[in-house]
């Protein structure tokens, strides 16, 4: 058999696959991230990113677009499981990582808008509970009322069979695959190299170094190694915990006359939707088949799809049925609790993972953990 290593030119191995000082497996947000801020860090050194994808393959640009940190019934959710001090060290990190985006890039550059996110809720006990979840929230917006009860608000939105509103002011939205070619631009800026469908089947660490094994190219050398591979990361780390998750989405035609505006969610995110151009995008319902959406399967299925479509006919859009003219799905990790595993493995390998479907908001805090954990 022939050995792919010997069938590249010396100027292939001198411009693509030249030993590197770190190597970070991953070319989604939290990969770019990390890439930006080790760079900054170290100035001199030579770092690459491997991607698998001819552009990243998880949920980077098949997420809605949402720049969030978390609505009222999932925020405490997360403090009832992991507890208040976690939970809102998690938020920290969310919040931190949205206006790290926005300092970046000018807010044209990838469509960010604070145009406000809103929760639907039908539980009184949710409202009874928002002046202690504001307080607890005061430190990190600098506002006693961070989640603001708008029921009067509804009427003008069209939505049925909701009775609450909750605002939060400093939500809003972006365009993800914008935000990941400003990323892509800025690391490439600062002298970052990039190799896409670039698929690592085998990591080696040894004394002198880690040696990368790729599916259907050449070997791979590095000093240091940052796995930055979230969903897809049990075949080189299968001792993490985590699940892949994915998460469907939809798009419907134009809606004339559509009367809301904003990022909205409902059941503790797990319907989520939002007003693109006058067409609805609507994602999640991932609540109502956990089993089967625990997938590396990248596609979407006509059980969520419906439940997707159910909610928009009856909830959002009462009386309409707008066409949906795009379908799609992207992969999230999740694992036992929400907060990001942000961890060093050994002398020359991190791993940045599981960022349970807040990639856009905790990649910049992860990317710059991970580099201040380096020396």
């Amino acid at each position: 058999m022939r050995n792919p290593q010997h069938q590249i030119s010396i100027w292939e191995q001198e411009a693509f696959y030249a030993p590197q000082d770190i190597i970070i497996i991953g070319g989604g947000f939290t990969g770019l991230w990390t890439a930006i801020y080790l760079r900054q860090k170290f100035p001199s050194k030579k770092i690459l990113v491997a991607e698998r994808g001819i552009t990243p393959a998880g949920a980077s640009t098949r997420n809605a677009g949402f720049a969030c940190f978390g609505s009222p019934t999932e925020i405490l959710s997360d403090i009832e499981t992991m507890g208040k001090e976690k939970a809102l060290q998690l938020l920290t990190m969310r919040f931190e990582g949205l206006r790290t985006i926005q300092k970046v890039f000018a807010n044209g550059a990838v469509d960010f808008t604070v145009c406000k996110g809103y929760e639907l809720l039908d539980d009184i006990q949710v409202l009874e509970r928002l002046p202690l979840l504001n307080e607890w929230l005061y430190d990190l917006t600098g506002t006693p009322a961070t989640f603001c009860q708008q029921d009067e608000q509804l009427p003008d939105f069209g939505f049925a069979n909701i009775t609450h509103l909750v605002e939060n002011r400093f939500e809003g939205s972006l365009h993800p695959g914008k935000l990941v070619n400003a990323l892509h631009q800025l690391a490439v800026k600062m002298g970052v190299r990039f190799l896409w469908s670039t698929e690592i089947r085998a990591v080696e660490e040894g004394n002198n170094g880690v040696k990368l094994t790729t599916v259907h190219g050449p070997n791979l050398i590095a000093e240091r190694l940052v796995y930055c591979t979230n969903a897809f990361s049990h075949r080189l780390l299968p001792k993490v915990d985590l699940v892949p998750a994915r998460g469907q989405v939809l798009l419907t035609e134009p809606v004339p006359g559509l009367k809301f505006t904003g990022t909205f969610h409902y059941q503790e995110g797990y319907y989520y939707f939002r007003n693109l151009n006058d067409r609805i995008l609507l994602g999640g319902a991932r609540n109502t088949s956990f089993q089967t959406e625990y997938t590396l399967e990248q596609f979407t299925t006509l059980p969520i799809q419906q439940a997707l479509e159910a909610f928009l006919y009856t909830m959002i859009i009462p009386g309409q049925r707008p066409a949906i003219t795009h379908r799609w799905a992207g992969i999230m990790a999740m694992g036992k609790e929400k907060m990001p595993v942000v961890e060093q493995l050994s002398d020359r390998s991190f791993c940045a993972l599981r960022m349970s479907g807040m990639g856009v908001a905790l990649a910049p805090s992860v990317g710059r953990k991970i580099a201040g954990m380096m020396e």
